[in-house]
């Protein structure tokens, strides 16, 4: 009996830590494949294109409340914007991205490697009419992850959206 006195408050310890550290992330989770599927399109505007996505690259993240940060490449091959944009990405929620704060929309996204080769500048534009909203940088990862295309991780695990081989952190803002 003395052993789950001592026991049960241990426990409910944990358990407020561990509510508190869900409620400080606001409860961010890795997007599943279908839930993807329902939110991406097959063909994104792009200011006056309709360029089809590849949506065995779509990433993303799904808070409690249903709101999504969720990319795609784009296939931009033979389309006018090639070169300018590579990926699409649907923002729900406000996010900062590198210092570049993004409304709820729809951005499309591309990138040009600087000199040293160690860091992209992400540019990010408003999807349906091409402006400029800013540039960040990317930062060449260490370590041994995995070479993705793109890949959004939960504020949980890194806060960092991934392109290639190299990483732009980002905060969830307003929670």
């Amino acid at each position: 009996m003395i052993f789950f006195r001592r026991w049960i408050p241990a426990a409910l310890l944990l358990v407020s830590l561990s509510v508190g550290v869900s409620a400080q992330h606001g409860g961010w989770r890795q997007a599943s494949e279908s839930e993807l599927a329902s939110l991406l399109p097959a063909r994104a505007t792009v200011e006056k294109e309709h360029i089809e996505t590849e949506m065995r690259t779509a990433t993303g993240i799904v808070d409690s409340h249903g709101r999504f940060i969720a990319g795609v490449v784009l296939l931009t091959a033979g389309y006018s914007a090639e070169g300018k944009y590579s990926h699409y990405l649907v923002v729900q929620a406000p996010i900062k991205i590198g210092g570049v704060t993004l409304k709820p929309g729809e951005y499309a996204f591309g990138w040009t490697r600087d000199d040293s080769g160690e860091a992209l500048s992400v540019h990010f534009h408003v999807a349906e009419t091409g402006v400029l909203v800013g540039t960040a940088e990317a930062k060449h990862m260490t370590g041994t992850q995995a070479v993705e295309s793109l890949h959004i991780w939960p504020p949980s695990e890194h806060s960092i959206i991934q392109i290639g081989r190299f990483a732009v952190p980002y905060e969830i803002q307003g929670q």
